[in-house]
């Protein structure tokens, strides 16, 4: 195990072991880190010499700072936990000037309409953040795979996107969503819930599998005013948003075409915890 600081030390490392003929997987992460995060970390091991786990909190992917000082931030226990999966990682846990020399500011990226759709019409500016701190991680680390969680399908979409217009020589994996044993989808937000709010959590993803088999024989708009209303009762929950999108694009939709492939998306409020979460309908 190593842990790294700086740019510069770690690029010289991974040159010598690039050199070696050594392929390189890449896990970003905020850490805060759990076994959602350790799936992807074996999957990175699985298929690659060399796994590195960047461990930074990115201030530009938040547009809520209270959001960002209350982000979990505890690297000696990540580092615990990764070294029990990969012995011999190497980890990336630079500091804030590391990253942005200057001005903490996000650049500007077009991702063909995928930034304004769900999260990004909630959350302003979150993805040119996104493609920022992503765009930075590809070039220092330089790897030939890195790994992405489904649970945030539409950043996975947007990196992809990113990848492929800025030509990036790395091949992006999504890797499937980790769920604890009610259904909530694995989250390091999940350590801001209640007890009572994290043991409720399962209604999220009960409500997504019902939502999926109603798309079955129900429109899409018949089966978003369902959910609306399922949550509309509960009294632990706040529904942001529930939208129904092609799986590619993510456009909205209204009517079901033959061939297409198709996801629930929703964000729910738990007191001012912020969760989201998603699933294949066909």
């Amino acid at each position: 195990m190593a842990v790294f600081h700086t740019k510069e030390s770690l690029r010289a490392e991974l040159l010598q072991l690039r050199n070696k003929g050594r392929t390189i997987g890449l896990v970003p992460t905020m850490g805060a880190l759990h076994k959602g995060h350790l799936s992807l970390v074996k999957e990175a091991a699985a298929q690659n010499n060399v796994v590195v786990v960047s461990i930074f909190v990115n201030p530009t992917q938040f547009d809520n700072k209270e959001d960002l000082n209350k982000y979990p931030r505890d690297l000696e226990a990540d580092t615990k936990l990764l070294t029990s999966v990969v012995p011999d990682i190497i980890i990336f846990a630079p500091e804030v000037e590391e990253i942005y020399t200057g001005d903490v500011s996000s650049a500007s990226f077009d991702f063909d309409g995928l930034e304004f759709r769900m999260e990004g019409r909630y959350r302003k500016g979150h993805f040119d953040g996104v493609g920022t701190i992503v765009k930075r991680l590809f070039e220092i680390v330089a790897p030939h795979n890195a790994y992405f969680g489904e649970k945030d399908y539409q950043q996975l979409q947007v990196i992809k996107t990113l990848v492929k217009k800025h030509q990036l020589p790395v091949q992006v994996h999504g890797c499937p969503i980790e769920r604890e044993e009610n259904g909530l989808a694995m989250s390091s937000r999940n350590e801001r819930l209640t007890k009572e709010q994290r043991k409720e959590g399962g209604f999220i993803y009960r409500t997504l599998q019902t939502a999926k088999e109603k798309f079955g024989t129900e429109s899409a708009t018949e089966v978003r005013e369902w959910v609306t209303e399922q949550f509309k009762r509960h009294p632990l929950f706040e529904l942001e948003y529930m939208e129904i999108a092609d799986a590619d694009t993510l456009q909205t939709a209204d009517v079901k075409t033959n061939n297409r492939k198709y996801r629930a998306f929703i964000a729910v409020y738990a007191g001012d915890v912020r969760l989201i979460d998603n699933i294949a309908l066909n």
